[in-house]
């Protein structure tokens, strides 16, 4: 068994070639996270937030490429992994959960079948004890009846509890990760809240480390140990989440927080951050949020500040530490 994080993220850069030129959807990420540990990476619509999530996996769709980095799963490097190789990583050490159930789910096979055919891919099982195991991975994740809908079609399943499937399906092999993308945001609020409620209790009983992709901060705050905030590819601010919650040291971060209303309190409008997120193609120079912080000073605008390490809390903005100038 691997001693050190379960998964390591260094300096990581995503490409997309175009016909015009290559855009650089993820430049020099870098992150560890330990062993039943949660990682919120919360960002904006084409943060590189997903790209991040799915590049970790080994399912980055093309023309997007891996151009530099590296990443480690239970000290096993597999961003040089053939697609064969990583296949057999997939479900066995890293498992995923998407936002829509039905791009994990084959409609044309029962849910038994397609956790009995999982798990025999990637343990040593009879047919009889592989659907012994599938029972009680639905009934782990909170499905009534397990027998009975073992043998039933995705379709005859309710969003909520696709999802549930889904969870389950990823839980198949034991894996020491879980790349979760966006796997509340097709759900009704009160589903929401028991998929995350499953997902936390799932981490703390298996030791699952799981990755958490969303745009959404309440779900991280409720979920995640700490949170890496995105932005226009690269990480922003990246601590425990109570610190990043109760004192953000990003403008950017900031922003995020005063945009959630908070329950018991009146305003007559919401804040919002002004503009929006530059495009891959017109990112500005120096730090890419200047245009929208309201922080902002001439070496934001001349200048990329480098991240700066605040005691465990990460930041990229040149208010911080010795970088001011």
């Amino acid at each position: 068994m691997h001693d050190g994080p379960i998964l390591q993220v260094e300096n990581l850069r995503i490409e997309i070639p175009t016909r015009h030129r290559t855009l650089v959807a993820v430049d020099d990420v870098s992150f560890e996270l330990a062993r039943g540990e949660v990682l919120g990476v919360v960002g904006e619509s084409g943060a590189g937030k997903s790209l991040t999530g799915a590049a970790i996996i080994g399912l980055l769709r093309p023309p997007g490429r891996i151009a530099g980095g590296r990443i480690w799963i239970d000290g096993k490097r597999v961003d040089n992994l053939s697609q064969a190789e990583m296949r057999k990583v997939r479900g066995r050490i890293a498992g995923a959960i998407f936002q829509d159930p039905m791009t994990s789910l084959n409609p044309l096979f029962t849910v038994g079948q397609q956790l009995v055919e999982t798990i025999r891919t990637h343990l040593d099982m009879s047919r009889a004890e592989a659907r012994a195991r599938a029972l009680s991975l639905l009934a782990e994740v909170g499905i009534p009846a397990p027998e009975q809908r073992l043998d039933q079609y995705p379709h005859q399943f309710s969003g909520g509890m696709r999802q549930r499937v889904v969870i389950a399906l990823a839980l198949c092999a034991n894996p020491k990760l879980i790349i979760a993308d966006e796997p509340t945001t097709a759900l009704d609020v009160s589903i929401q809240a028991q998929i995350i409620a499953l997902l936390k209790r799932l981490c703390h009983e298996h030791g699952t480390a799981v990755v958490l992709v969303t745009h959404d901060m309440g779900v991280i705050a409720e979920t995640a140990d700490r949170v890496a905030v995105m932005y226009t590819g690269r990480i922003a601010e990246l601590g425990p989440v109570a610190e990043v919650v109760r004192a953000p040291r990003h403008p950017y971060t900031a922003g995020l927080m005063a945009s959630i209303p908070a329950i018991g309190e009146t305003r007559d409008r919401l804040y919002q951050i002004d503009g929006s997120m530059p495009r891959l193609t017109n990112i500005p120079q120096g730090c890419p949020f200047n245009p929208r912080c309201p922080a902002v000073f001439d070496r934001c605008r001349r200048e990329r500040p480098e991240t700066v390490d605040l005691g465990g809390h990460r930041v990229a903005c040149w208010k911080h530490g010795e970088q001011e100038a």
